[in-house]
């Protein structure tokens, strides 16, 4: 109890002196002081007014961090960019005014905009916006910038690389109970820390740079909470706008958005590609250790709602994305987490299966799912009557009206289908219900052109029609196959 009313005066001298500033520096009382909702941190924010203005106050009890965000501030303001004027600071008392940015940040915008998993042109535009700032903030407005002030470290260096690793280890994994040999896992610590330090890193890291943290006023984008700031690579927070998990942008949007980052950058792509998903990797991790944090340890369960779509980009990049340096064991950790039915069922978020149907010559070998879960199936249609053997079908694929003909009057092709729909319905079904967002199904015949073609049509037209599933078809022997 003496500790509770100890924190209770605290609390109750800091309004005071919030009021306190606010009556110095504007001549006027608060008539209003309203609470704004908090994030994860310890500091406290109210909407502030006498009646003639609104404000934003701050009482933050950490003053290495009050006073990080307050040199910030001032130099950015200098450097014309687009952040809150700060109108007064008390850092003794660890109290601030700042401007008030109005209520509507990026993600909100998006949240009400939003009616399907594509994004509405005036969001993406307002996305550009954003990534036509970042450039200033990491080049421009990182030269001149006082170091000193950095908290807690003045760079994302070895140390701070860790202590993410270490976060995501201690309060993800353990707690989510994902499996891992620790010595093995430590090693992997080392090689990916070395990897990221090899990148260029002479730019202003913003460190928390999502959707959250960007205010929209009249259409344009104002920027706060970069008190974490310090000096890093440059990939950092792009990774952390376009992987921000909840805001959950497809990766056809994603690479819409980095590319005009590149352009308004002048980063040179494959330069800035050889580290960028390494460090999309890091920043999953250090938000699924704080999910974790927040979520499994400190039983705040509204922070494991966004656990899903953080396993589903890290699926993502495992089926899309490699890295130059070999992690076998953690790369196994991010296999199960991708793998794991419990860390998809947190909140109502239904993240929708994507099924990834593919035809191939068994001449050529298989198509293996050696990214992701590996679930799936590999069906061999070379029991079926050949068309390729027909002289007036050689030429032609599964895809030819002739061929779909000759393969729809064979009784034992129906059959097989039949039999295909019924086992990958069970797993497209039970995939949904487990909020899985991956299923590969292949089919394969002698030369991957004719009845694979054909078997592989047919199964996607029926997920589409059936589920409304999102379908990835591919031929593999044939021309703009990708895997």
């Amino acid at each position: 109890m003496p500790l509770k009313n100890t924190e209770q005066e605290k609390a109750a001298q800091s309004d005071t002196a919030l009021r306190g500033l606010y009556l110095k520096t504007f001549g006027a009382a608060a008539r209003t002081c309203e609470p704004l909702k908090g994030d994860a941190s310890a500091r406290r924010l109210f909407r502030m007014g006498d009646g003639s203005r609104s404000v934003i106050g701050a009482v933050g009890p950490d003053k290495l961090e009050n006073r990080a965000f307050l040199e910030f501030s001032r130099h950015f303001r200098a450097e014309k960019l687009p952040v809150p004027e700060i109108y007064a600071a008390d850092q003794q008392q660890g109290v601030y005014l700042e401007e008030d940015l109005g209520s509507t940040t990026l993600f909100e915008y998006l949240t009400a905009e939003r009616k399907s998993a594509d994004l509405p042109g005036q969001v993406l535009a307002a996305y550009k916006k954003v990534l036509e700032w970042l450039p200033r903030f990491q080049a421009q407005a990182g030269r001149g910038l006082d170091l000193s002030v950095c908290y807690p470290r003045a760079s994302f260096d070895r140390q701070s690389i860790m202590w993410d690793l270490n976060y995501f280890k201690y309060y993800f994994l353990k707690l989510a109970k994902i499996p891992f040999n620790e010595q093995k896992l430590e090693d992997d610590f080392v090689r990916f820390t070395d990897f990221l330090l090899d990148a260029p890193s002479d730019f202003f890291l913003y460190r928390d740079f999502q959707s959250r943290n960007i205010m929209l006023r009249g259409g344009e984008p104002w920027f706060i909470d970069y008190q974490g700031g310090r000096r890093g690579a440059a990939q950092y927070d792009l990774a952390s706008l376009l992987y921000d998990a909840k805001a959950d942008l497809p990766p056809e949007t994603r690479s819409e958005l980095h590319k005009h980052y590149l352009a308004a950058s002048g980063q040179k792509p494959a330069e800035f590609m050889r580290y960028y998903h390494a460090f999309a990797y890091i920043r999953i991790m250090q938000a699924m250790g704080a999910y974790g944090l927040r979520g499994f340890y400190e039983g705040k369960t509204h922070f494991l709602n966004s656990v899903p779509y953080a396993v589903r980009n890290i699926e993502w990049l495992l089926r899309n994305a490699e890295i130059e340096v070999k992690l076998p064991e953690l790369t196994q950790c991010f296999k199960r987490i991708a793998a794991s039915s419990y860390l998809r069922q947190f909140g109502k978020t239904k993240l929708g299966l994507t099924v990834r149907i593919n035809s191939f010559s068994f001449k050529n070998g298989q198509l293996l799912d050696d990214k992701g879960h590996g679930g799936g199936f590999v069906f061999d249609c070379r029991a079926l009557p050949n068309p390729g053997r027909c002289e007036q079908y050689a030429q032609l694929t599964g895809k030819d009206k002739p061929v779909i003909e000759f393969l729809q009057k064979e009784p034992g092709v129906a059959r097989f289908l039949e039999n295909v729909f019924a086992i990958t319905d069970m797993s497209v079904e039970n995939y949904l219900s487990r909020n899985f967002t991956s299923l590969m199904v292949n089919f394969g015949c002698t030369g991957g052109r004719h009845r694979s073609v054909y078997c592989a049509e047919a199964l996607a037209a029926r997920v589409k029609q059936k589920y409304g599933a999102r379908v990835e078809l591919g031929h593999r022997e044939m021309a703009g196959f990708v895997k």
